[in-house]
């Protein structure tokens, strides 16, 4: 027998091995020498149940505790030579659903999401998460760094995944049978820059509040720092946000039918700033006119000054407790960033202050390194055609990404795809009173991967998904939260603060 049928042989039964069962499963520890492409692995180790090293400044002690015993590996990527991507890979000894979760990052990543990490674990999951290649939550990495860039936009994940399921592959026995990945934020544009760039990396999507128009986006709110502060009397003192937000609510919460503190649907609401203009001077109850201008910029949003047209959505009414996200005494950082690191890598002298959308926004726009944030292409078919499913979210509250945003882009994959096949693979679920992510006066609670995890293995879309709101340790409310454009309507019966009291009704 040749040497090449003999190899052939040695990586079929090796393959049969692998796929056969957990029979031929790999200790923890063995873990420490699997030989992958350009990855170390530094360290393979079985952690007792709740013994996992408790994440810095201890947050999510709770959840960190009632972990189970799991093998911890972690490894080093470097897909290419400046590359130096950490990842970590948490696999249940006992009881694994045979899925991988890959969790997403905030802001410039620079760690471990360890949080998400736990939460995945203690619902069944192998799950992995990466540092996106630096550490820090600034984008000096960046100076003199651009393959880093490029991990952090999307390599990095994809790597980090491709690693993940062989690690899980050699210690199981056998590849997850279904894998999916979960972010918000930064974590949301990492969800799409997936199924855009890798559609065949997972089975199902979420992508929460995501960052994916980057360019546009962090111009915005570079913009909206600047003309929330363009003079002294521009400014919106941080205790009128309260004021604001009440006459918007005021005007708008009943238009739902009830009148619980909550907008159901902003793109309804025709709140105008105008009504708190102060009748003279100036009064802690009311808004000057310079402050008047400013809300309306803001709910506005960024548009092209030649033109007219709309470069980036304004914040929604509801929005208003968490202005200070974007008005404060200084810019978002990240946004800042991206405009000093990237598209004006060339000028050590630039600063935010210098923003000029006239001209910044379509800079940006010709700086490949800065367009590689983006990831905004609606032409999602080639992750639909695998049998992919995105399911996508966004608090209608939030104060730091436009909430449109999700909106626009839910409406160019209908429009790029069709609506036949978008109707199988895609829902939006717009959050009534949520801010970024979590929190405001919605309900915030909800389990989106048990959603996605049901429509993957069982093929239902979701339409609705029970949603919870917690004050003071218990739950307060209940509502379903409506597959977009539907939206929560009350039956006229029983209490509005019990899901029941609803059904989802196209608008």
């Amino acid at each position: 027998m040749n040497r090449r049928r003999v190899r052939f042989l040695a990586f079929s039964a090796t393959a049969f091995f692998i796929m056969s069962g957990s029979a031929f499963a790999a200790t923890c520890e063995s873990l420490q020498s699997l030989s992958l492409p350009h990855t170390t692995v530094t360290s393979a180790a079985a952690v007792a149940a709740g013994a996992m090293p408790q994440p810095r400044g201890g947050r999510g002690n709770a959840a960190f505790a009632r972990l189970p015993a799991l093998c911890r590996v972690q490894a080093t990527l470097k897909p290419v030579e400046d590359s130096d991507i950490r990842i970590e890979v948490w696999l249940p000894a006992t009881g694994w659903n045979g899925k991988l979760e890959a969790v997403g990052n905030g802001a410039w990543a620079g760690s471990i999401s360890t949080g998400p990490m736990a939460t995945a674990v203690l619902a069944g999951y192998a799950v992995a998460s990466t540092d996106t290649g630096h550490t820090g939550g600034s984008a000096t990495f960046l100076v003199g760094h651009p393959e880093k860039l490029t991990d952090f936009a999307y390599r990095a994940v994809h790597e980090m995944t491709v690693a993940a399921k062989a690690m899980i592959a050699a210690y199981y026995g056998n590849g997850p049978k279904h894998s999916y990945f979960n972010g918000c934020s930064t974590g949301g544009r990492q969800a799409m820059a997936a199924a855009q760039r890798y559609p065949g990396d997972f089975d199902g999507i979420i992508s929460g509040d995501p960052a994916n128009e980057a360019t546009r986006l962090h111009a915005g709110q570079v913009w909206t720092w600047q003309i929330s502060n363009a003079s002294e009397a521009a400014v919106i003192p941080r205790d009128k946000y309260a004021l604001i937000h009440t006459a918007a609510i005021n005007q708008c919460d009943a238009l739902d039918g009830v009148k619980d503190g909550v907008i159901e649907n902003p793109r309804a609401c025709s709140f105008d700033p105008k009504a708190l203009l102060c009748r003279d001077g100036s009064g802690p109850s009311c808004l000057t006119a310079a402050q008047v201008e400013t809300a309306t910029q803001i709910y506005a949003g960024l548009k092209d000054p030649k033109t007219g047209k709309q470069i980036f959505p304004g914040l929604e009414p509801g929005s208003e407790t968490g202005w200070n996200t974007l008005s404060g005494p200084a810019a978002l950082g990240i946004a800042a960033d991206v405009y000093k690191y990237i598209v004006h890598a060339d000028d050590p002298n630039w600063t935010y202050q210098s923003f000029r959308a006239a001209t910044d926004v379509e800079l940006a726009a010709k700086t490949p390194a800065a367009t590689s944030l983006n990831a905004d292409d609606p032409n999602l078919s080639p992750f639909f055609d695998r049998g992919g499913k995105l399911l996508m979210y966004h608090g209608w509250a939030d104060p730091g990404i436009a909430p449109m945003t999700s909106v626009n882009y839910y409406r160019s994959v209908l429009e790029k795809v069709g609506a036949a096949k978008s109707s199988r693979s895609i829902r939006l679920f717009m959050v009534p009173g949520m801010g970024h992510c979590a929190g405001g006066d919605g309900t915030d609670t909800f389990d989106a991967l048990d959603a996605l995890d049901q429509w993957v293995e069982e093929g239902k879309a979701p339409d609705m998904i029970p949603a919870s709101r917690a004050r003071g340790g218990s739950v307060d409310r209940t509502r379903p939260l409506c597959a977009y454009p539907a939206v929560a309507v009350y039956s006229g019966q029983g209490s509005t603060d019990d899901a029941s009291s609803f059904s989802c009704k196209a608008p």
